[in-house]
């Protein structure tokens, strides 16, 4: 099989693949209509702009086409430049049983920073039961949250231990009762290490929901988070009189997605929201069979999980593979008798 090489100039490093589909790679590549817009959000400490600019990925393709026109075969890529990421939106908060009845309640201050609801709760509960009974709370290495009360409450109800008892030698993960939750304390014993991180917040702007408190009212109630990638205690990305646009909400998730390539871990969990992950994801697929397309772009339900494969097409993910095996060491190069023949045609014994 012939392997052509197609360079994209530009282009972002990233591919997502459903990790359902993995064993028959797709490449996906981003959309460029949202990587030259201009927006006025941009108080991120992390994501620096080298991480995302001027990337010159290389994708290795099939060159076997099938019917589906622009819809690329099998590809193959080195297991060390992916990653598997789980990503879910928060459980049901107070703000959507309002939003539903009336969409003018996301105006509201009465749901600033909203919490979960007793229903959001049974909903982190079952996916609670479900990362544990498929293995997945064991292979995940790191949890990253959006710093709003929701999520953080959805991270630790699926993603943390069981509940809290005095004595235990570890804080707790979210203290007892922690936003209007009537909910015990959950511990963080034998935990993965949980972080907050501001570029996977929902849009911002406007609607008090999405603004967060600030990151000292948060500690008490999330001992054990890292805070230390928010720059600032205050939050001062969110405007009372101007709405992030889509645009600008997917501009900020590939910046997020190339900064995972600086993180060491392999599998991550990711606790976001519906707004944030939508135009995020949209931004891929676009190369794809219309069925997986529509796979990595739907509209993720409360407390839906859905396992992703994101693929380092650059140099980013430059670590090495810990897995791979030289072979033996060889006097010589030991190559195949057909490459031996050719760089060596005078020693070739006539039939």
């Amino acid at each position: 099989m012939t392997m052509l090489l197609y360079s994209f100039p530009n282009y972002f490093s990233c591919s997502f693949i459903p990790a359902s589909t993995f064993s028959a790679l797709q490449v996906f590549t981003p959309s460029p209509s949202s990587l030259h817009q201009k927006h006025s959000f941009s108080c991120f400490k992390i994501a620096p702009s080298s991480l995302v600019r001027n990337r010159v990925p290389v994708v290795c393709f099939s060159s076997l086409q099938d019917d589906m026109g622009s819809t690329t075969g099998t590809s193959l890529y080195p297991s060390h430049r992916c990653k598997t990421i789980h990503l879910v939106r928060h459980a049901q908060g107070v703000h959507n049983v309002a939003g539903e009845k009336d969409p003018h309640a996301y105006l509201s201050y009465d749901y600033f920073d909203a919490h979960l609801t007793p229903l959001g709760w049974q909903q982190v509960e079952k996916l609670h039961k479900h990362v544990h009974e498929t293995g997945l709370s064991k292979r995940i290495e790191l949890v990253i949250t959006s710093p709003l009360l929701r999520t953080m409450q959805t991270a630790v109800g699926v993603f943390g231990g069981e509940g809290y008892v005095d004595g235990i030698d570890a804080p707790p993960l979210m203290v007892e009762k922690a936003g209007n939750s009537n909910r015990s304390a959950i511990s963080s014993l034998n935990c993965r290490s949980f972080i907050a991180v501001e570029l996977c917040r929902e849009h911002l702007g406007v609607h008090p929901c999405d603004k967060r408190r600030s990151i000292s009212e948060y500690r008490p109630l999330f001992p054990t988070f890292d805070f230390s990638l928010i720059e600032n205690d205050e939050d001062i990305l969110w405007t009372a009189d101007t709405r992030e646009t889509n645009e600008h909400v997917a501009k900020r998730g590939m910046e997020f997605i190339n900064w995972l390539w600086t993180r060491k871990e392999k599998e991550i969990a990711v606790v976001s929201h519906s707004g944030f992950l939508y135009h995020t994801l949209s931004a891929f697929g676009n190369d794809c069979h219309p069925s997986i397309k529509n796979e990595i772009c739907k509209h993720f339900a409360n407390c839906e999980l859905r396992s992703m494969v994101i693929v380092d097409r650059s140099m980013l993910g430059s670590d090495s593979a810990t897995t791979n095996f030289p072979g033996k060491i060889p006097s010589s190069l030991d190559l195949p008798s057909d490459v031996a023949n050719e760089k060596h045609p005078d020693k070739v014994t006539p039939n």
